[in-house]
């Protein structure tokens, strides 16, 4: 179907088109990029796609499909609850979602083999012994080794840095549990003591490390995630404690007083699991195999809290935004192939895979990649990563979203873990900008459930996904790329 009969078809939806409210205080300043020179046919093309764009956003923010997504999120996280890789769980949720995507008529529906690490949390427990007692409510790090029988007994050593540490010896460190409380300096910034701190510990003699949960805010709950052991150092058990109980600790130690704490972690590492990631198309209509466009998110978990947030949203809207398109009549170009990524959380397992395995023909397969994986609370617009040219079409693109008041644009991507196998090498790609300021109040942890959902925000994000897919995979121009290696 030709882009003036698409438009002609929406017509009448747009006569009933009734733009966000939001969208009528005005147009946020992203309209001007100076250094772009796009032709003029390009840009009067991309415009050309603004009556489809808000027949999207109607159909799915006000029309039928509106409040279908949260529905379809918290039927699976209500069904399957965590779904940490490796697990049973997980495993039944992909079975569920490939069935739901025939269900809803897409094309090729399929799952990939991808080997994934296959660890076990068993029995935890923390205990302050002395100066007095306190149970320390944690959780282990993802591939952590458990204690011996009966756990550690141990003193404590607490510091706030990596540099702090640097000041003791392996003399004062050996057989000691040492605390990491790391002031909150921002996620990429902090999450190198979650990442690091065991094997920086191990390397002077510790017992154990257990490290300040890597959040700005806590009501005493533990904020799990991987950790990274150095090949060669001595493997040491790892847990996170509530950001209370460690700036207490932290306190205390400071003011001279000897603490021992009670660890004991019965967590186990297994042999490799064969996971799937989990695939459907909207097969194109000139570009089937070729000049791909996905749209992505990971379906597995942690296993604490039941993954709505992170990164069930994201999965959800990959999947229903090619879902609507179809049920629409929207289908572009080049096909759009939705991937619910396994493995991401202990180490991005599923992309890696996925690149292994289409590795030998990806410059012509792949044409543009998107992954929500920070939050689906309510768009901001999209960020990017990619060559000037292509940045400036997608700047274009963006300017689309207006219905949404989601015309944002920054570069380069933030949300984008798994798509970083094919973005770090120079193809095109996107993540979700949302108001996810309070993203890290509920990541890694209990709180990471329905409760932290909005309905009508996860239709913006759905529609903002459908529009700008569909808009990448129907120009008449492929995305520009420079790929290298």
């Amino acid at each position: 179907m030709g882009t003036q009969r698409r438009i002609k078809w929406v017509l009448p939806l747009l006569l009933a088109l009734v733009t966000l409210p939001e969208a009528r205080a005005g147009i946020l300043d992203n309209r001007i990029d100076p250094v772009c020179d796009l032709p003029d046919k390009l840009v009067r093309e991309i415009e050309g796609y603004q009556p489809i764009v808000n027949a999207i956003v109607s159909r799915i923010f006000e029309g039928d499909f509106a409040g279908k997504t949260w529905e379809s999120l918290s039927e699976l996280v209500d069904t399957f609850g965590a779904r940490l890789a490796g697990s049973e769980q997980l495993e039944k949720a992909i079975d569920y979602v490939v069935d739901g995507m025939k269900r809803d008529g897409l094309e090729n529906v399929h799952t990939e083999n991808a080997s994934v690490p296959h660890w076990v949390r068993g029995f935890e427990s923390a205990q302050l012994v002395a100066p007095f007692k306190k149970n320390l409510p944690l959780l282990g790090l993802g591939t952590t080794v458990g204690t011996p029988r009966g756990g550690i007994i141990a003193d404590v050593i607490a510091v706030e840095s990596f540099k702090e540490f640097e000041a003791f010896t392996p003399e004062q460190v050996k057989g000691k549990i040492v605390v990491f409380v790391p002031p909150w300096q921002g996620y990429g910034k902090t999450v190198a003591y979650r990442s690091h701190g065991a094997s920086v510990a191990a390397k002077k003699g510790a017992a154990a490390t257990l490290i300040r949960s890597i959040t700005p805010f806590s009501i005493g709950s533990p904020h799990t995630g991987v950790q990274d052991y150095e090949d060669g150092v001595r493997k040491i058990p790892t847990a996170c404690i509530t950001v209370e109980d460690a700036e207490m600790i932290l306190r205390k130690y400071r003011r001279g007083e000897t603490l021992t704490i009670h660890l004991e972690m019965e967590d186990r590492n297994l042999e490799p699991f064969i996971s799937r990631n989990t695939i459907a198309e909207l097969v194109g209509t000139t570009y089937q195999n070729n000049q791909v466009v996905v749209v992505s998110g990971h379906l597995d978990s942690w296993d604490v809290g039941v993954g709505a947030m992170d990164d069930g949203g994201g999965a959800l809207i990959s999947w229903k935004a090619l879902t609507y398109l179809k049920a629409m009549g929207f289908r572009p170009r080049r096909t759009i192939r939705a991937i619910l990524w396994t493995g991401e959380e202990l180490g991005l397992w599923g992309g890696q895979a996925y690149r292994e395995a289409h590795q030998a023909n990806e410059k012509e397969e792949f044409n543009f990649f998107f992954e929500s994986d920070i939050g689906t609370f309510e768009p901001k617009g999209l960020d990017f990563s990619g060559n000037k040219e292509a940045e400036c079409i997608f700047r274009e693109i963006v300017k689309l979203m207006t219905p949404l008041n989601a015309t944002e644009f920054e570069t380069p991507t933030d949300g984008g873990p798994d798509i970083s196998h094919w973005t770090s090498r120079g193809f095109p790609g996107a993540s979700l900008l949302n108001k996810n300021e309070k993203y890290f109040w509920f990541h890694h942890s209990a709180g990471d459930s329905m409760a932290v959902e909005d309905p009508r925000n996860l239709d913006k994000c759905v529609a903002l996904w459908a529009a700008a897919a569909y808009v990448v995979a129907d120009l008449s121009v492929p995305m520009p790329k420079d790929v290298k290696g």
